[in-house]
This record gives structure tokens, C-alpha cells and sequence, in this order.
């Protein structure tokens, strides 16, 4: 009988060899693809925000050169000049500053680039206005009208428009309570109304001050006042109760917060305990800061 030949195991190793490299050569192949994507990626965000910085530096300065003339203009006019210096010097600090900065700090800049520009916008107004009168004295004065009687009204007319811009910069810096939430507190349970005396060991208030850009950063009173259905205010100067003027007249709060308001969306909670039964009905929370109304929300007891 003739002898079978012997398995060619050579052979058979080398194959083996041969596919395992053929798979590591496959797989570092996709982990450089892979990490090219990577780097690629990478590059774009960082090219789109060098992009967006250089665009709002750029739009800096051109507000800086319009802030240049307008406060030539309106100082030459006779107007206050004292809000476009300050915003000049803001501007100058910001164009003096090295160009690296977060996704966020840029967001931060063309935010304050858009106030900027509505600045800009208001002081064309005022130019309009200040030409005007400038005009109508002058031509007062040429045909010899009764002077005194037109300064006056002109003073006027001035004091006026300056009470009203006051005023509506006052409105647009109130502060407003948002995402108010009110709880009744036993224990660590807390529940959502309507509520029952027996859950209400103590009562929760918890709510976030809005963002406002133009609103100062500064000390704050934060008062919360809980009133039933009767009108009757929830006090008690034991638990930290008072009174505050609103509208000329003296009124009650219930509890009280000094904060410092630095408008980053702060949230505030007010935790009262009143130490006998709510009266079953409607009551309403409202929150009151310097003598206006930030906000306000409802509850139930039954």
C-alpha cells in the first residue's frame, strides 16, 4: 500500500500569518481614517470660531469708530455724553484683550455687540431731537420770537424726554420671577397643590429671576407675600414677616431675601412654616422687589 503524503503544516502556518497581519493592517488602517475625522473636525470647529471672534472684534470696532462721533456730536449738541464714554471704554478693555476665548465668551461679546449697537441706535434719536432744538433756538433767536419763553419750552421739552427715557429704562430693568413652584412640605415629602393641612408643615417657594442685560448688578431685597382668599397676608414678624411700601402705601410681606443679583439666572427658595392650619381656599404668592412686582402664582388648600 502506497503511503498518504504528510499535511503541509508550513504551509497552513504561513496562511494564518499571512490573514492575522491582513486583519491588523485592516483595523490600523481604519483607526488612522477614524482619527483623521477626528482632526478634521477639530479644525472646522476651531476654524468657524476664529471666524466668528475675528467677524465680532471686527464689528467692535467699527462700533468704537461710531462711538467716537456720536460723542463728538451730541458733546458738541450739548447732551450727556457720560453712557457712550463708559461704553467706550468697555469696548477698549474688550479690543485690548488676547483673541482666545471660549465658544462661550464669544456668544457673551456679540451679545454685548448687539446692546452696543441698540445703544447706537437710541443716540441717533437723541442727535435728531438735540439738532432740533438746537434749530429751533436758533431761529428763535434770529427773528428776534420771545426767546425766554422758547428756552423754557425747550428745557422742558428736554426734562421731559429725559424723565420718559428714565423711566423706561427703570420698567426695562425690573427683574420678573420665572419657573415659580410652590410646595407643601412634611417631612421629606414634598407635594404639589392643591394641598392639605396635614401636608403642610411648612410651605415652599422656589423660583428663578429671569435674565435681564440691563439690569445693574446689586443688592437685592426679595420679598414673597402669601395672602388668602379674604385678602388676609400670611404674617408672623416671629418668623421673619415685615411691611414694604408699595404704591405710596405700607404693606405686609410674609418672608424675606437679601440677595445680590448678578443675572445668571439665579433661583431662589423661601421656606415658611406657620405654625398652625391654613384656612381652606385660594391663596396667592406674589414676589416683590423695590416696591414693583416680579411675579406671582396660585395654591389650594382643602
Amino acid at each position: 500500500m502506497s503511503e498518504e503524503p504528510a499535511p503541509k503544516k508550513g504551509i497552513n502556518k504561513a496562511a494564518i500569518a499571512i490573514a492575522l497581519l491582513s486583519i491588523i493592517v485592516i483595523i490600523q488602517s481604519i483607526k488612522i481614517y477614524l482619527d483623521y475625522q477626528q482632526k478634521v473636525e477639530v479644525r472646522e470647529q476651531l476654524t468657524n470660531t476664529e471666524e466668528d471672534l475675528a467677524t465680532t472684534m471686527q464689528r467692535l470696532n467699527e462700533i468704537k469708530t461710531e462711538l467716537d462721533a456720536k460723542i463728538i456730536e451730541i458733546d458738541k449738541l450739548g447732551g450727556d455724553i457720560t453712557e457712550l464714554q463708559k461704553a467706550k471704554a468697555e469696548i477698549d478693555a474688550q479690543l485690548k484683550r488676547n483673541n482666545t476665548r471660549s465658544a462661550r465668551e464669544i456668544q457673551q461679546l456679540k451679545d454685548r455687540v448687539e446692546g452696543y449697537e441698540e445703544l447706537l441706535v437710541l443716540k441717533d434719536t437723541e442727535i435728531a431731537k438735540l439738532k432740533s432744538m438746537n434749530t429751533e433756538l436758533f431761529s428763535e433767536n434770529k427773528t428776534l420770537k420771545t426767546t425766554q419763553n422758547t428756552l423754557s419750552d425747550s428745557i422742558n421739552r428736554l426734562t421731559t424726554t429725559k424723565d420718559e427715557l428714565a423711566s423706561k429704562v427703570a420698567i426695562a430693568s425690573q427683574l420678573k420671577a420665572e419657573n415659580i413652584v410652590i410646595l407643601a412640605v412634611s417631612g421629606k415629602k414634598e407635594r404639589e397643590s392643591p394641598f392639605r393641612n396635614r401636608q403642610l408643615e411648612k410651605l415652599k417657594v422656589e423660583f428663578n429671576i429671569a435674565e435681564n442685560k440691563v439690569a445693574p448688578v446689586e443688592g437685592k431685597k426679595i420679598l414673597i407675600k402669601v395672602t388668602d382668599q379674604d385678602g388676609k397676608v400670611i404674617f408672623d414678624v416671629a418668623k421673619g414677616s415685615g411691611t414694604f411700601i408699595l404704591d405710596g402705601k405700607e404693606e405686609f410681606y410674609t418672608a424675606a431675601q437679601d440677595i445680590l443679583y448678578d443675572n445668571t439666572h439665579q433661583k431662589l427658595s423661601f421656606l415658611y412654616e406657620k405654625g398652625s392650619d391654613y384656612p381652606a381656599g385660594t391663596y396667592t404668592m406674589d414676589v416683590f422687589t423695590e416696591g414693583y412686582k416680579m411675579g406671582s402664582a396660585q395654591f389650594v388648600v382643602r
